[in-house]
């Protein structure tokens, strides 16, 4: 094993790391222009790159490659299980999308839109949608879209409604078992999936309960009268693809059963697919022969109106083309063409649907954690990580300051890094020993994460997020016209974190032979990087 590498390569290392970041997401070109810009847009390359570079640090400072390779191994290691479930969640994706589970809960849920309670009502809807789906990308550019339209015909403004939006989606994304980062925070800190979620309970329940008596107050201010058209246009569409029926609503139940009797993840939600398979096959008339199929590719739409076909004749596009399209690119195209509102409410249940879930889908959000993890074994391994959380928990003298730091650590790295996986990772894999030593809980850091590193990715403009909300949404951050005022629980929910950091409210402790047990996985750890160093 090498030695103790110095602070200032330590921050050269993350320097070089944020530079390339910032280069592959074509953020240098924009602030540098043409010299510097890049088409790339992702950060998979780049977490290879500085993988590379920070290997180079740590071999000039006397770590043999075996060495850190063991520590690569190790970090992938550590979250396998949640790259088995996220595999499974693909499958229950693609499963219960074809089977009409989540068109039933779409459908059931657009009927609570009254425009009296028009915020609430949204905020509550994207939430269920998300925590149906485990996406708030997809929540927001499609129903969203929607309930931008009917929000300005309540004469509520953009802003708002977007606000009520975001908080909704990014509520149901951080509990749902089938989003990636609710899998990915809990498999940073070894807590398993569902008592992650149970103990996010804490903190999302005071935070979501602010945000709907907000949303309530704003939504009684607003005036005027919604043309609720395209609600009803996207139920029907709905009925045209899948028989629904309250039945469907049955597989979703389980699902929250089995977070409350604290089941197995993998398990439960195999179980949920056979549910899923079954149900479709009563209710939709799926055939046996068809489901490995749409396990492993998700779910495809193959059934259109007439009023669509013709638009898409219109655009000289199929109509499948026309589910691909960007949601920017069909907003202009249906202005310009003017489409009526059956069109509309169709494409966003298509675009909602069509082409989702199965095993496949799962393979960018899998192949990014490993680079992640190679990246953050790296830095685990040759002690860089640990001198850099050295330094920042000389600030942390107690537990609230401890909570703080970690909160605006996931906060830091969304805004430096651009990216909600790595203010989950980093953080995470520098904060874990620090947690264990005050024996505090591994659920409470990996609540931290979810509570600031989730939940802020969205407010940052160049973050993969932000960018995504405000390209859908069609509405900045901040500003005169900006959502982040009022994306409520986006804000709150760090705060509530704070706040229990420093009150003790739910800082759950581990007992001494769970505390036992840590430190001898960290004999282990060290013994087994030490024999792969000497093989």
């Amino acid at each position: 094993m090498g030695k103790k590498i110095p602070m200032w390569q330590c921050v050269v290392t993350i320097l070089f790391t944020i530079i390339v970041l910032l280069y592959c997401l074509g953020i240098l070109g924009k602030v540098f222009g043409n010299a510097f810009s890049c088409d790339y847009g992702e950060v998979h390359i780049a977490l290879i790159v500085s993988c590379s570079f920070a290997s180079l640090v740590a071999v000039a400072n006397g770590y043999k490659w075996s060495f850190l390779e063991a520590g690569i191994l190790s970090s992938i290691n550590r979250s396998m299980q949640a790259m088995l479930i996220l595999l499974t969640v693909g499958s229950l994706i693609g499963a219960w999308i074809s089977a009409g589970v989540v068109p039933a809960m779409i459908y059931y849920g657009l009927m609570i839109l009254k425009p009296s309670i028009f915020l609430m009502a949204s905020c509550i809807l994207c939430g269920i949608i998300s925590l149906s789906t485990g996406s708030s990308w997809t929540t927001a550019g499609t129903i969203g879209i929607a309930l931008i339209g009917v929000g300005t015909g309540l004469g509520i403004s953009i802003p708002m409604t977007a606000g009520a939006i975001v908080s909704g989606a990014y509520f149901g994304d951080k509990m749902s078992p089938l989003s990636d980062t609710t899998n990915l925070a809990p498999a940073m800190t070894g807590v398993a999936l569902f008592d992650h979620i149970e103990h996010m309970l804490w903190t999302v329940t005071p935070s979501l309960l602010i945000s709907l008596v907000i949303f309530m107050i704003l939504g009684l201010q607003a005036s005027g009268k919604a043309d609720m058209a395209i609600v009803d246009d996207m139920q029907t569409a709905l009925l045209a693809n899948f028989k629904i029926n309250p039945a469907l609503l049955v597989p979703p139940l389980m699902v929250i059963l089995i977070v409350a009797l604290k089941l197995p993840a993998l398990p439960g939600l195999m179980g949920g697919i056979v549910l899923g398979c079954i149900v479709g096959s009563i209710f939709q008339g799926i055939p046996l022969s068809d489901w490995p199929e749409i396990l492993h590719y998700g779910y495809s739409v193959d059934h259109f109106s007439h009023v669509f076909q013709a638009a898409a004749d219109t655009l000289n596009m199929d109509p499948v083309s026309v589910l691909r399209m960007d949601n920017g690119d069909f907003a202009t195209a249906a202005s310009s063409e003017g489409f009526r509102s059956a069109v509309i409410g169709e494409y966003n249940i298509g675009a909602l649907i069509n082409e989702k879930g199965g095993m496949n889908s799962m393979m960018w959000t899998i192949n990014l954690i490993i680079c992640a993890m190679c990246f953050g074994g790296i830095m685990d391994a040759s002690g860089m990580l640990g001198t850099l959380a050295g330094a920042l928990l000389k600030l942390a003298k107690n537990t609230g300051i401890l909570v703080t730091v970690t909160v605006f650590s996931c906060i830091f790295m969304n805004i430096i890094a651009g990216d909600q996986y790595l203010s989950l990772v980093l953080p995470g894999r520098m904060f874990r020993e620090a947690y264990e030593d005050r024996k505090l809980a591994p659920k409470n850091l990996s609540r931290c994460l979810e509570d600031s590193g989730t939940l802020t990715s969205n407010l940052v403009p160049w973050n993969t997020c932000g960018a995504t909300m405000s390209t859908f949404l069609g509405v900045s951050q901040w500003g005169a016209g900006g959502y982040g005022p009022y994306a409520i629980l986006c804000w709150i929910n760090p705060l509530v974190s704070i706040f229990y950091g420093f009150t003790g409210i739910s800082m759950e402790k581990m007992s001494d032979e769970e505390y036992e047990k840590i430190l001898e996985r960290r004999q282990k750890d060290n013994t087994d990087a030490l024999q792969s160093m000497d093989a």
